[in-house]
């Protein structure tokens, strides 16, 4: 379960923070964690550690738009690397099988409804 920290009103709707090392993570394969951030009617977050050598267990398919951004190390999509600081936008549609040789973590968004 996650930790939220704080939870408040502001001028614009419901405000939610998490602490992302709070957030309990989930083995998507070995070597593979994902942590489901808060979602809402419109995006869900999630944060995945890949370590070396790991790939993402199938191909992933987009209904919708799907965004991440390498925080640290590398992700390679078929011929691609994305290393730190990348952002990588996926259309609805769309499919990709990530990987890493070096190990990667990345912060991503599914967008839910267009």
């Amino acid at each position: 379960m996650s930790k939220v920290n704080d939870t408040a009103d502001t001028a614009q709707g419901e405000k939610t923070v998490t602490q992302t090392d709070d957030v309990e993570p989930e083995r998507v394969a070995p070597g593979i964690l994902r942590r489901r951030l808060p979602r809402t009617a419109h995006a869900r977050g999630w944060l995945i550690d890949f370590a070396p050598g790991t790939q993402w267990p199938d191909v992933d398919v987009h209904a919708t738009e799907e965004r991440y951004y390498v925080l640290s190390g590398e992700v390679i999509e078929g011929e691609e690397r994305h290393g730190p600081g990348s952002y990588v936008v996926f259309a609805p549609g769309s499919s990709h099988r990530p990987r890493s040789e070096k190990g990667a973590r990345m912060l991503g968004f599914t967008v839910l409804n267009g």
